[in-house]
């Protein structure tokens, strides 16, 4: 099976740095500039945002591919389903939004439906001996995390490269390690982190595309559903101890200590001052940080790291399983913690250029 990995992602990555130089060179004309133009942004919308278009194309190739690979079992899983119905909801709402300029109820509308279809087909947060909280946790993750990132596509490559870090850890380690991992959701795993490299390769700074909402919401999909099937439900519950539960949240707050710490700073910073967390503005983390003095390549570069990290405390975490002495389960708590209050400190001391 590893061979077809490998060949789904040379593929996945040619196919990428195909379709993206093919559009910058004949733009879609109804995607080279956002509907919404009032909206206040870090740089300019004069780019090409249709970075989604190439994820979603070649997320639709692999699933096509799969039945080929995985022939009539794939048929038999509601995984399947629930997955390509999520990610397609995803990817033309923000189409939608980039093209239309969509309401934000319309938004949460769809948002909330791509839960309830992970919850309806057995896809949600196993956190608690009560089924009702795990589905109030679930959507909760499913929202906040569509939002989230979002929200952090904000910067040149800085969402690539965190979704990158994530998605990408998970799949080397479901690769190496022969986790539980369904090899549908490996080739997912490993198509995505293909599509977003060759991303990056065009959306460095200074970038020469953008994924526009098409974008974030289609990765906002994936890391939802990543989140959910590998790092939280990677701790095997034990009778719901509290120990197990602490470390799901651990796990989970280090591989996305980047998004949730800036959605999190935003959101406080912007209810602090009586505005809404959801409307544009040029104070999230990532602006603060080239406020201090870092270039739009170094912030870049320090959240990608920052994030890296977490999702390696996070790996070793799922790789020890309970060969850890739960005692020690704050220590890998303080990193989240650390990073939260340094990148949100610095909110505080650094003014806007």
């Amino acid at each position: 099976m590893q061979i077809n990995i490998f060949i789904t992602f040379v593929i996945s990555l040619l196919l990428g740095l195909g379709l993206n130089n093919f559009f910058i060179k004949r733009p879609l004309k109804f995607l080279v500039k956002k509907a919404n133009i009032s909206a206040i942004r870090f740089s300019t919308q004069s780019k090409p945002i249709f970075g989604g278009v190439g994820f979603y194309v070649i997320f639709i190739i692999v699933v096509i591919a799969a039945l080929f690979i995985l022939q009539n079992e794939i048929y038999q899983t509601s995984e399947y389903i629930s997955v390509i119905l999520v990610v397609t909801l995803s990817f033309i709402m923000g189409l939608a939004d980039d093209v239309i300029s969509t309401s934000p109820s319309f938004k949460f509308i769809v948002q909330f439906l791509c839960a309830f279809i992970f919850i309806f087909n057995g896809i949600y947060i196993q956190i608690s001996p009560y089924e009702w909280y795990n589905y109030v946790i679930t959507v909760l993750w499913v929202v906040g995390i569509m939002n989230s990132i979002n929200m952090l596509d904000n910067m040149d490559a800085v969402t690539a490269l965190t979704s990158f870090s994530i998605i990408g850890g998970a799949a080397l380690f479901t690769i190496f390690f022969n986790t539980e991992m369904s090899i549908f959701m490996s080739l997912i795993l490993v198509s995505t982190s293909a599509a977003l490299i060759s991303f990056i390769f065009y959306n460095w700074h200074p970038s020469k595309m953008y994924m526009g909402d098409n974008g974030s919401q289609f990765l906002g999909a994936i890391l939802a559903l990543v989140g959910i099937v590998f790092y939280w439900n990677a701790v095997p519950i034990e009778d719901f101890q509290y120990g197990y539960n602490l470390k799901q949240i651990i796990i989970v707050a280090s591989a996305f200590v980047v998004p949730l710490c800036d959605t999190t700073t935003v959101t406080i910073n912007r209810l602090l001052r009586k505005q809404s967390p959801f409307v544009g503005g040029r104070d999230h983390t990532t602006h603060h940080l080239f406020y201090l003095g870092l270039s739009v390549r170094g912030v870049g570069i320090v959240l990608f790291t920052i994030n890296a990290v977490g999702v390696a405390l996070a790996l070793y975490l799922i790789n020890v399983g309970g060969r850890l002495n739960y005692s020690y389960l704050w220590y890998f708590a303080a990193y989240p913690i650390i990073v939260f209050l340094l990148l949100y400190i610095n909110t505080k001391i650094t003014k806007q250029k």
